[in-house]
């Protein structure tokens, strides 16, 4: 098949261009580079430096699929950057939208799980979280008003090879073990208790190819059900913790729906626990050598 990736170049997207191509499909990746990163390219995918509002310019085939996840991630900063979430979440997914339209291509639409926290009530407690759990309506709208083939996936808190660990877009993990290879407290924001659910990438992007080739229409959450509060996740590094100030948007609890996908024989298979587990041994380990 001819499939797109939005976000190629990124740390999930890379992840998946690179299955897709073992599996022997054409891939090509679309990816502004605002958080993606040359290092992450894959031999073999074709990739294209542009931002999703202009996919019509850039994409001049027709693809089977486009696996959309190429938009603004952060809940935090969302605030300070209002002008970037609504130009690629709003602006670039509709864009995506009309291209899947006119063309004819299923559209695998990576959702955010920020709208399931507390209840369903954090859908409007970020930018973010408002641009993603909007766009979750509008992709099915287009389906409804243009019979076009949809299905819309939902992450939980990403880990693995390849994750952002430095600067304003780094994820939980990335930092955590950054922060403890270099012997420095972890920084946990308050209160610590908030709740997360862990996914390997290998499980994601095992997930995302299922979806992409059999599954239709919405709540394919793709998450561990195993779930920790943040101090958890930092005493599993068995270092300094320090607690930091309280953020905007931050959500106490997470839900994981993965009933529409297991029916389709998905499952993790991996453990955060044994990764971090990993890390730290594998730290300790080469600091014994050392000396």
């Amino acid at each position: 098949m001819n499939i797109v990736v939005t976000g190629g170049a990124g740390f999930i997207g890379s992840h998946l261009c690179e299955k897709l191509l073992e599996l022997g499909h054409s891939v090509t990746s679309l990816d502004n580079y605002s958080t993606g990163k040359v290092e992450n390219h894959i031999q073999g995918v074709n990739y294209i430096s542009g931002h999703t509002k202009h996919i019509q310019k850039h994409i001049i085939f027709t693809p089977d699929i486009i696996y959309h996840l190429g938009e603004y991630s952060r809940v935090e900063k969302s605030f300070d950057d209002i002008e970037l979430v609504l130009g690629s979440n709003l602006h670039g997914t509709l864009s995506v939208l009309e291209f899947c339209r006119k063309n004819k291509c299923k559209l695998v639409y990576a959702g955010s799980s920020t709208k399931f926290g507390d209840n369903g009530n954090s859908r409007n407690e970020s930018p973010y979280a408002w641009s993603k759990s909007s766009n979750t309506e509008l992709v099915k709208n287009y389906s409804s008003w243009f019979n076009m083939e949809y299905a819309i996936t939902y992450f939980y808190n990403v880990y693995g090879g390849r994750e952002i660990a430095e600067g304003e877009y780094a994820t939980v993990i990335g930092i955590f073990t950054r922060l403890y290879k270099q012997n420095k407290p972890l920084p946990v924001v308050s209160p610590g208790t908030q709740q997360r659910n862990f996914t390997h990438i290998d499980d994601i992007v095992s997930g995302l190819i299922l979806v992409g080739f059999e599954g239709e229409g919405d709540n394919y959450g793709i998450g561990h059900e195993q779930s920790y509060t943040i101090l958890e996740i930092a005493e599993l590094f068995q270092s300094k913790i320090k607690l930091i100030p309280e953020r905007r948007g931050n959500r106490m609890t997470s839900f994981v729906y993965t009933e529409r996908i297991r029916a389709l024989g998905w499952k993790p298979t991996k453990s955060l626990e044994n990764f971090i587990l990993n890390i730290t041994q594998t730290h300790e380990q080469r600091i014994n050598e050392d000396e």
